[in-house]
């Protein structure tokens, strides 16, 4: 079996044959640089973003997230305890801590400042018993208002205020 080879073709008139292109040395030069070109152009030429659409790309920055900003406000708060004697004293101080006394002479107060995020409510209470015969009173103020009172009568009773 033989395979047919190709044969020039002679030019016919009018036709002036197969083209045969020449190349020189400075012709691969150029050629060359040029595509030195591009390959230079697209490592240096910012790439585009298909989400901004075809602007350049915005470089992603390593950013610290920052805690948020928690607003704080003070009210003032004041205990009192009217009557004759009291014994056995809880009242919840600044920072939300227990104070506790034994015995107190009364007409006794206590003013501290609660501080704590803004718009939360702080938990204010006082409680004691009455020594003695008589009206034991406790009040709680905030910031100049009475927000809790309450009385008992009678030795060894409890009363408890709070808001």
């Amino acid at each position: 079996m033989s395979v047919p080879t190709a044969t020039p073709s002679e030019p016919t008139p009018g036709h002036p044959g197969p083209v045969r292109a020449r190349t020189s040395g400075s012709a691969v030069v150029v050629i060359g640089v040029i595509a030195v070109a591009f390959a230079v152009a697209a490592c240096v030429m910012p790439k585009t973003s298909p989400r901004s659409g075809g602007s350049p790309a915005t470089p992603v920055v390593d950013v610290a997230k920052a805690e948020p900003v928690v607003q704080t406000a003070s009210h003032i708060v004041v205990y009192q305890l009217l009557g004759q004697n009291a014994r056995n004293l809880t009242y919840v101080a600044g920072g939300a801590d227990l104070e506790q006394l034994a015995a107190v002479t009364v007409p006794w107060s206590v003013t501290i400042t609660h501080t704590g995020p803004a718009g939360e409510a702080a938990f204010s209470s006082l409680a004691a018993q009455n020594a003695g015969p008589g009206t034991l009173t406790c009040r709680i103020l905030v910031d100049g208002g009475l927000v809790a009172e309450k009385s008992v009568s009678g030795p060894g009773r409890q009363l408890s205020c709070t808001a």
